[in-house]
């Protein structure tokens, strides 16, 4: 139906830039807010940005300044520009959208989540 491929993560020293794309394809109607959550080791999932379909964005007050979120509508995708980074931001970052799609001849709203891609920065 939908899916959501994430890439982009890996090892990164202290300070350095890592960006992370989101691809979304499948039966897509429209894709309305996506946004980037992550979950370190021992922690809840939290919210680290989120664009919606006109580009309005938010962001954890942990990563404003350092993370800039965008996206390219043509190309259903949505970027996470990370720089200065800290051991902290150490992570599996999840990709996340709300999707209209075509389903069975109809038009459904999905949550969809992507597989995870780990992020991890090294003091």
């Amino acid at each position: 139906q939908v899916q959501l491929v994430e890439s982009g993560g890996g090892l990164v020293q202290s300070g350095g830039s890592l960006r992370l794309s989101c691809a979304a394809s499948g039966s897509i109607f429209s894709i309305n807010t996506m946004a980037w959550y992550r979950q370190a080791p021992g922690k809840e999932r939290e919210l680290v940005a989120a664009i919606t379909s006109s580009g309005t964005t938010n962001y954890a007050d942990s990563v404003k300044g350092r993370f800039t979120i965008s996206r390219d509508n043509a190309k259903n995708t949505v970027y996470l520009q990370m720089n200065s980074l800290k051991p902290e931001d150490t992570a599996v970052y999840y990709c996340n959208a709300v999707i209209k799609a075509a389903i069975d001849r109809a038009f459904r709203y999905l949550e969809v989540w992507g597989q995870g891609t780990l992020v991890t920065v090294s003091s």
